[in-house]
Formats: C-alpha cells, structure tokens, sequence
C-alpha cells in the first residue's frame, strides 16, 4: 500500500508495526547499505590479514603490511557501528565506546610499539585487554545478527572469538587450535557479510514504531 506522497518526497511503502504504522525514509534504506558495506570491507580485509598470518607468518614485511589493514579494518567497522539499527540505545552506545577503547588503544600499541603491531599483540596477549574492545563490539554486532535473524554463522562466531583471544590472552590454547579458531573465524565471517549483502534492505531496519515508542518513553 502507498501514500500519495508531498512535494520533494517519493512513494514510500506504509508497514504495520507493532506500536502503529511507519515508513522508510531513504537514508534508512542508505544507512542499511552504508553498514553492510562495512561489514563486508571489514571482513575482506580480515580474510586477507588472516591469509598472511596463517600462511606467512614468518614474513617480517608481510606482518608489518597487518597494521594498515587493521586499520581498514577498524575504519569500515566504526562506519557499521554508526549505522547500525539497534532498538536498545544503551546496547548501541556500549558497542560504540568499545569500539573506541580498543581504536584508541590500538593507536597508542601502535605508536609506542618497536615492533610490528601483529607481532606486538601476539608476543604480549595482555594487550588484547586494550585492543580485545574492537574485537568485543564486532562480537556484539554478531550477537544481534544472530538474535534477530537466526544465522547460523553469527551464532557461531559469538562465542568462538572471545573463546580465541581469552584463550590466547591466558595462554591456554595450542598454537594449531588458535590457528584453526582464526581461520574458522574468517570464513564465517566472509560467509556472514555475504549473506548480508543479499538479504532485502527492510528487515536490518527492522519495525521503527519500536524506536518511536521506546524514544517517547525515555522522554516521560
């Protein structure tokens, strides 16, 4: 069903939500494609990291090249956590101050660091108490996927990385199940912003009567 829109607007489709009627502007629409886009940038980059790690990492020039895709890494995953769709605003803002413990935690490792970065956190895992923050927001965004779309992947994914980097942090996993972790990691992750890129736009919106009710009821 439409509406016949005012002067400058479009025609835009009216859904039935659980507190009233919405719409979708076009920056929902954007805002959806801007965020799988960082998802899926984010898990490019992190399927290429992975593939030097597993299979150079005796490379010194190779590991060093992990920095500035890190950095990518950080980059296209702060864009997704800024438009991402969460009901909760306190869920939302939690994810986004991890992510910048551990991107400013990240900068200081690495300007401080007489080392390669990779190098720096895998020779002192107690670094992952700074750096383990971006790692615990994407863990969020998992969460949530996996919550409100039943992926099997996401699902996955939520407890095997902090399973990875506590196991590392304390020592407790074998250098070939560490390995096996990260690798299984990449996949799922390529796999899960597949998946993302071709599901309808709509759902990651998801029913915006619930952001309008729980908006008026902060306010009272």
């Amino acid at each position: 069903m439409t509406v016949t829109p005012s002067q400058g607007e479009i025609y835009r489709e009216i859904y039935q939500g659980q507190f009233g009627e919405f719409t979708l502007t076009p920056w929902d629409l954007k805002s959806v494609q801007i965020y799988r886009a960082g998802l899926a940038i984010a898990a490019g980059v992190f399927a290429l990291a992975t593939s030097l790690v597993l299979w150079k990492d005796n490379d010194l020039d190779l590991l060093t090249a992990l920095t500035p895709l890190f950095a990518v890494f950080i980059l296209a995953l702060g864009v997704s956590l800024v438009t991402i769709h969460i009901y909760f605003k306190l869920l939302h803002r939690v994810l986004q101050v991890f992510w910048l413990i551990g991107t400013v935690s990240t900068l200081i490792i690495a300007l401080q660091a007489t080392e390669p970065l990779a190098i720096a956190v895998y020779s002192h895992p107690v670094l992952l108490l700074g750096i383990g923050f971006i790692f615990a927001a994407l863990t969020g965004i998992y969460f949530k996927e996996g919550f409100c779309f039943n992926r099997i992947e996401t699902k996955l994914l939520t407890p095997l990385v902090p399973t990875l980097l506590l196991g590392h942090l304390f020592g407790i996993l074998p250098m070939a199940v560490e390995k096996g972790l990260l690798a299984a990691w990449s996949i799922l992750f390529v796999i899960f912003s597949f998946r993302k890129l071709i599901q309808e736009l709509p759902p990651d919106i998801g029913d915006k009567s619930v952001f309008e009710y729980l908006k008026q009821q902060r306010s009272i």
